[in-house]
């Protein structure tokens, strides 16, 4: 199981990434030096508050043998051709380094932050990845841009508009899926799939790995040809004390992806439907403060992983090794000490048992 790093871990929750707490963009190329330093595989970036784009070409020249990818960038409110370019430039720039994890995001999201219509994500994605890559074939093989889909008609490159083959084109594309549609879809055209990090091992194992195996026999290719990818949701800590803190604050994130509709197959498959539905009521009634009362320590033992440092690596081997290729984790490093408590971390991790 390889490591990749989320950056930045939010200091005031060890383990967890605080949504509130931003990236310090001006720092980027410093810590994707410290994260090859300390031996990850990759460093990957999320689109919430800033460019992922950017920060992976920051990170790039700062940088010789980390692999750079997005974790995830939206794809549907950029065209195809769009995200072509930022990914070829990103491939360029880190030498054949970069890894493209698109994500579709929700239905509101699309209508309403990015004022898009909507429409049903599997095929679109489908369409969507069908159309970078016709951009890439092009740009690399010298051939006429030519696709045809429900979603994209691409048949314009001109000179000034075509950046020409690269030494690196062969750019993994990685898909966000939780759902079995989207699942079979990352089977059919995706390099590897991203989990959410509401997905359990039983999750994964009885609808997500069938439903992409049944993706991957529909167009005739190896299912294990596709790696498998997750930021697993973890509450971890130095000790016992600190740890009890941040489990109560990853009890809240369970409760607030519990209350979300796209989520609630990963919870239904534990028989947590009425949960789920009691959850759903008190968010749309604005009352976040007693969605946590619901996560009985079942669910949350099941959703996320708990444990202090010295047993956290251990703990999510066991867990995902089997199932897992890729896994995000970090802890923060604020002095040698952490950093060594870190590379033993990732350590464990590399000697999980692997898919």
């Amino acid at each position: 199981m390889r490591s990749e790093t989320l950056l930045p871990l939010g200091k005031l929750d060890p383990g967890l990434r605080a949504p509130d707490v931003p990236l310090d963009v001006t720092t980027i190329g410093d810590a994707a030096a410290q994260v090859e330093a300390l031996g990850y595989d990759a460093l990957v970036v999320e689109e919430t508050k800033d460019d992922p784009y950017q920060l992976l070409a920051m990170a790039a020249v700062a940088t010789s043998t980390l692999g750079l990818g997005t974790s995830v960038a939206m794809a549907f409110p950029r065209s195809p051709t769009i995200t072509a370019m930022s990914a070829w430039t990103l491939q360029k720039a880190s030498s054949g380094r970069a890894i493209l994890g698109l994500g579709s995001q929700v239905r509101g999201h699309v209508r309403r932050r990015y004022g898009m219509d909507w429409s049903a994500p599997g095929p679109w994605m489908r369409d969507y990845v069908g159309a970078l890559r016709a951009v890439w074939r092009c740009w690399q093989e010298r051939t006429p841009l030519d696709f045809q889909s429900e979603h994209y008609n691409l048949n314009l490159m001109v000179p000034l508009f075509d950046p020409g083959p690269i030494a690196h084109p062969d750019i993994p594309v990685h898909i966000a899926a939780i759902n079995p549609n989207m699942c079979g879809v990352a089977g059919e055209v995706a390099d590897g799939i991203r989990l959410h990090p509401v997905c359990s091992p039983r999750y994964i194992t009885e609808v997500m790995a069938p439903a992409l195996e049944r993706g991957a026999e529909r167009v005739g290719r190896d299912a294990t040809a596709v790696d498998w990818c997750m930021k697993p949701l973890v509450a971890t800590a130095p000790d016992e004390a600190t740890l009890a803190v941040v489990t109560h604050t990853v009890r809240e994130r369970v409760g607030f992806y519990l209350s979300t509709p796209a989520y609630q197959a990963a919870f239904d498959v534990h028989d947590w439907s009425d949960e789920a539905e009691q959850a759903a009521t008190l968010s749309k009634a604005q009352r976040w403060d007693e969605i946590s009362a619901i996560v009985s320590d079942e669910m949350l033992h099941t959703i996320a992983t708990v444990g202090t440092y010295d047993q956290i690596g251990r703990l999510l081997g066991e867990r995902y090794g089997p199932h897992i290729d890729r896994i995000e984790f970090s802890i923060p490093v604020n002095n040698p000490h952490d950093g060594e408590r870190l590379s033993a971390i990732l350590g464990e991790l590399g000697r999980a048992e692997r898919p």
